[in-house]
């Protein structure tokens, strides 16, 4: 119990909750943006989804594909491959007891570059909006692992 009130004490780990929480819910909402492209485009990629719209018609023509839902999805899996190794970095960062405005720097360029890339995808915005954002990001995870390298590893 004691390691769980050091770290609620910690300023860093506080820092660290409240920017996790925020990507993971922008994360979760990227399911609820899916939903809603598939709901207002009438586009399933599951029979039983398309067989509640169809109401006796053609279901394939409610199984399909649409830009506008791919691109929501992709964006999506994009967060996943990059909030998912943030929490990870993020969390054995904390350990390594940095600083709070290099923490601070960290954890917010990286909600920043997430959101802003979410924006930059969904809009679309020109390119390379959508990469020096993902790459912004990308650099904040690298970042981190250095530090953690260069502070507590063991080799």
């Amino acid at each position: 119990m004691s390691i769980l009130k050091e770290f609620g004490d910690s300023e860093v780990f506080r820092a660290f909750a409240t920017y996790v929480a925020v990507v993971l819910l922008k994360m979760m909402l990227m399911s609820v943006f899916t939903s809603y492209y598939r709901i207002t485009r009438k586009v399933f990629a599951n029979p039983e989804d398309a067989a509640a719209h169809a109401k006796g018609g053609d279901l394939k023509k409610f199984i399909r594909t649409d830009e506008s839902v791919e691109r929501v999805r992709r964006c999506h899996l994009n967060d996943i491959e990059n909030i998912i190794p943030f929490v990870g970095l993020g969390l054995v960062y904390v350990l390594s007891n940095p600083e709070l405005s290099t923490a601070l720097l960290h954890f917010r360029i990286f909600a920043g570059s997430r959101i802003l890339h979410t924006i930059s995808y969904l809009t679309p915005l020109p390119q390379p909006s959508r990469a020096l954002t993902f790459f912004i990001g990308f650099l904040v995870n690298a970042s981190m692992a250095y530090a953690i390298l260069s502070t507590i590893s063991y080799f």
